[in-house]
């Protein structure tokens, strides 16, 4: 069996803007850089996976049909730049805030690992290989948790304490490529 090598990348915070519940195509504004590391990393053989938690869902602020349709969207503007997204995970859920069969800690949720290990299960994913950008001390021991050989930091979102626990490297985004 061949196993492949991915890239894993949060959504908010790291492919956009992070305006808090981005689900509008008029408020989705995207990360500068985020197609150039996209394309390095498609050039040197890694699969793109977007993983995602999506409380609002579950707070009620949007649906999952608004989801989808900026999901859609943000997917085709990555096509139109030469990169294919193997595929978006998301998580709907929130322990706290989430509103009926939406609240619970889900394995799904960051930082717990189901995302990752859904894709390392449905792709094939070798995570020593494997390399997680997130901006949220969450996204990096949603890494850590599933065994992802690098995680990368990309927003001072994140304590010098918790950086210096968490992360193998803190870079801004378009210093990431580096690392592939």
């Amino acid at each position: 069996m061949i196993l492949n090598k991915a890239l894993f990348l949060d959504r908010d915070g790291v492919v956009n803007q992070d305006y808090g519940y981005v689900h509008k195509i008029e408020d989705f504004k995207f990360i500068d850089g985020i197609f150039e590391l996209s394309q390095a990393a498609i050039a040197k053989g890694y699969l793109i996976f977007i993983i995602t938690n999506q409380a609002g869902i579950g707070r009620g602020y949007y649906s999952v049909s608004d989801f989808d349709l900026v999901t859609f969207w943000m997917c085709e503007q990555f096509s139109d730049q030469g990169v294919l997204v193997s595929k978006v995970y998301y998580s709907p859920f929130h322990p706290e805030h989430g509103i009926g069969y939406y609240k619970k800690d889900d394995i799904s949720r960051k930082p717990n690992p189901g995302m990752i290990i859904q894709a390392v299960d449905e792709f094939n994913i070798n995570l020593s290989e494997s390399i997680l950008i997130g901006d949220k001390l969450s996204d990096i021991q949603a890494g850590l948790n599933a065994g992802v050989r690098t995680n990368i930091c990309v927003r001072s979102n994140i304590s010098d304490s918790d950086i210096n626990v968490s992360c193998h490297y803190v870079a801004k985004l378009s210093d990431a490529k580096t690392f592939l």
